[in-house]
Order: structure tokens, then C-alpha cells, then sequence
């Protein structure tokens, strides 16, 4: 049902492309910030740059990887789904890593990196939880301090993950500015690195934000694509599938995933699933490669929900993961190329794949990936057609949205 074996040594492809000049996918990326973080970003650019040529620096993330983090992770074939819906359905598993979510990979890395430029503070942002879990998580193992900004709004619908941040022992900071959820978040988290900037390291937790972040992240974060494609040739005989889905908010899930196959397997298609949230018709949503238009925030030029005087929008999403008005600006340059489509499940098209995938594989995932299964679940036989093989990331596991699932579906 899966390959290879949990435990066999963790593969690191060698380095993908970097972004052109100062981070730039096509139009999109840059480094858009005050001159206070200019050396701090300089500095982590040559240091990753030079670790991840590093044999040394590789061989100990990917040995964390395998013996911490428990990678490679599987990829399963769901044959009832498969059945329902007249497709075969492989998922890359990403919640069976450590801490539950794809979310270790980038870490892991990042907190490697915070020890070779000599800090000893990680701050983050995070909206599902799952990202500042996995920083705790890597904070506790390297003994550095931890503070996590997370928006109020999310510290209340994911109780369970602020309780294992305090667990781990980060400090969990609500943030109740804006929307209170990740952009402000986001917002928080950059306004203490600047102020803190000598001895902290951001730990960002997704494919957006100024030059590194982007590309160091999608590097990361390449292991699940890689693994993926290596393990979908051996289950289907040589064959790539013709379809690679992946939930979209930053869209580090979806851009680790890609990056295996976007120069590799040409004829494969890309799909991100977006936030459809209450309906494109609505406007509550977070479907910024859908209906964003480009803007700058949060130093990187790409796509965002913005109104008619550029000023961003809220997003609206059942999953705090993807609720973020904009995108990162490599998945922007993707779209704008069309090497990657993007498209949209509503809240209840999540529910319905959240369910879908319990009932019919044992298999409950986070609301975040759920969308891509909630999306293939309405497409079957149309956007995708009957017969084709597809292979999902699901990235996270469900546990963290129980409760908020238990308050919407009730008795079951």
C-alpha cells in the first residue's frame, strides 16, 4: 500500500534553483522591509546558501529528518476512495511526521540555522497551530527560547495546539489587532524581529515574506515533492501521476510538493486548492490566486485580496491554516506562467472531504488538506477525469480541528 518503509535514510535531492537577484519569481518576491532587517536578511541568505551546499549541514538535517522528524514519510494508496470516486487516489503522508504536519521539515532546518549564526531566541507566527507547534517543538530540542504570535481569533479555535506550544514551553503571544488571525500574526512577528533582530531569528513558517524566506522555505520544505515523485514511480511502475494536489494558504505544503515535480515531470498537472471559504460569490473567502491582485505586504510582492484603494481584505476560512489574504510569490509566478492552476473548496467542500476520508480510509486530516480532497471529491469525473491517477499531500492530521469539527457537524 505504500513505499518505501518508514525508516529507510532520508534522500536529499540536491539544491533546486534559486530565485533571480534579490528573490524574484518572474514579477513576483523581493525583499520589501525596513533597513533595521536589511543585514539580518543578508546574513541568513549566505548562511543557508552556504549550509545547504554544505555536506556536513545536510547530512545532520536529513539525519534529523529521519530519526526525529520520521521521514520518509509514506504515500498510500486509498483504494475505497479511489473507488468512490473512479480515480486511483495516492496521499503523500505528511501527517504521520513528528508534531503531525509538514510543518518539521522547514524548522528542523530554520533551527539548524539559528544555531550557526550563534542566536538563541526563535519567535514565529502561526495560524493553525501546526507551525508554531513544530517550532516549540524544534526550540525545546536545540534549547532555544520560543515566543509564537498567533492571532486570538485562532487561539481560541485551536486550543489544542496553544496548550502543546505552553507544553513545549514557547511563549504563546494572542495577537488582536486586525482580523486576529495569521496576517496580523505575521504582522507581530515581524514588528519583535525588528526590535529584537541581533539575537532572534524569525522562524517563518511558510513560502512568503521577504527574500530568503521564500525560496530557504520551498527548499525545506522540496523533500516532500522529491520523496513523492521517487515513490509514486516505484508504486506505479515508472509512471508519474498526472495529477499533484496540495491545499494552498503561504503554500509551503504545496510548494515543497511541486518543486519535486514542476522541472522533473513536465506533463504533470499542478493543482493548488485555495480557500473558497463562504463562496467566491460571497467574498469571504482566502482565495488570493483566484481573485488577489498584486500588491506588496509583508515584505514580498505578490498576490493579494485587496480592495479598490489597495488596502487588504480579510480572508474567511473554516481552516485557520489557510486563512491569509495573499499568497507566496513563487506559487504567483507559477500561476502567472501557467505551470500550476489554482482553484477553490468552499467551508463546506472541506467538511464533506474531511469526512469522506475518515469513512472511507481511516484517515482524518486537517481541515487545511482537507480542501484538496473536498475539491477532487467535486471534480472527480470532470476537472479530473474519470480513471486518471492523483496524488494528494495531506499535510497535516485532524486531531487540532476535533473540537471545532464537533461544534459545526455535531452528533454524528
Amino acid at each position: 500500500m505504500s513505499a518505501p518503509a518508514r525508516g529507510d535514510a532520508v534522500i536529499l535531492d540536491p539544491p533546486g534553483p534559486e530565485p533571480v537577484g534579490l528573490g524574484r519569481f518572474g514579477e513576483y518576491g523581493g525583499r520589501f522591509v525596513p533597513e533595521t532587517l536589511i543585514p539580518a536578511l543578508e546574513e541568513l541568505e549566505a548562511q543557508f546558501r552556504v549550509a545547504w551546499h554544505d555536506d556536513d549541514f545536510r547530512q545532520e538535517y536529513a539525519g534529523l529528518l529521519a530519526h526525529y522528524a520520521g521521514r520518509p514519510t509514506p504515500v498510500t494508496e486509498c483504494h475505497r476512495l479511489s473507488e468512490r470516486l473512479g480515480l486511483r487516489v495516492l496521499l503523500k503522508r505528511e501527517d504521520l511526521t513528528h508534531t503531525g504536519s509538514h510543518k518539521i521539515n522547514n524548522v528542523l532546518g530554520q533551527a539548524l540555522l539559528t544555531r550557526r549564526m550563534g542566536k538563541h531566541r526563535v519567535i514565529a507566527e502561526t495560524g493553525a497551530g501546526q507551525h508554531g507547534v513544530a517550532t516549540a517543538t524544534a526550540a525545546a530540542l536545540f534549547g532555544l527560547d520560543c515566543t509564537v504570535f498567533m492571532g486570538a481569533v485562532d487561539v481560541e479555535r485551536q486550543a489544542l495546539n496553544v496548550w502543546r506550544m505552553k507544553l513545549l514551553g514557547a511563549e504563546v503571544v494572542p495577537v488582536t489587532s486586525g482580523s486576529a488571525t495569521l496576517k496580523d500574526a505575521v504582522n507581530d512577528a515581524m514588528r519583535e524581529w525588528v526590535a529584537s533582530v541581533q539575537s532572534t531569528h524569525y522562524c517563518l513558517g511558510s513560502v512568503m515574506g521577504p527574500h530568503p524566506f521564500p525560496w530557504m522555505v520551498r527548499e525545506l520544505q522540496r523533500v516532500v515533492g522529491d520523496e513523492a515523485r521517487r515513490q509514486c514511480r516505484e508504486l506505479l511502475d515508472g509512471a508519474d501521476p498526472q495529477y499533484v494536489i496540495a491545499c494552498v494558504g503561504g503554500g509551503s505544503n504545496a510548494m515543497g510538493t511541486f518543486a519535486g515535480f514542476v522541472d522533473h515531470c513536465p506533463d504533470v498537472q499542478l493543482i493548488g486548492v485555495e480557500a473558497g471559504g463562504l463562496g467566491l460569490e460571497t467574498g469571504h473567502h482566502g482565495a488570493a490566486m483566484t481573485r488577489g491582485v498584486p500588491g506588496v505586504v509583508h515584505g514580498m510582492r505578490s498576490l493579494f485580496l485587496q480592495d479598490e484603494d489597495g488596502q487588504v481584505l480579510e480572508a474567511t476560512s473554516i481552516s485557520a491554516g489557510l486563512d491569509y489574504p495573499g499568497v507566496g510569490p513563487e506559487h504567483a509566478d507559477l500561476g502567472a506562467r501557467g505551470r500550476a492552476r489554482y482553484e477553490t473548496a468552499t467551508d463546506d467542500e472541506a467538511v464533506a472531504g474531511f469526512q469522506l476520508l475518515a469513512e472511507t480510509e481511516g484517515i482524518v486530516p486537517a481541515l487545511e488538506p482537507a480542501h484538496a480532497i473536498g475539491w477532487l471529491a467535486r471534480e472527480a469525473g470532470r476537472a479530473v477525469p474519470t480513471g486518471s491517477t492523483v496524488l494528494v499531500t495531506l499535510s497535516g492530521r485532524g486531531d487540532k480541528d476535533a473540537a471545532q469539527l464537533m461544534e459545526r457537524l455535531g452528533e454524528l
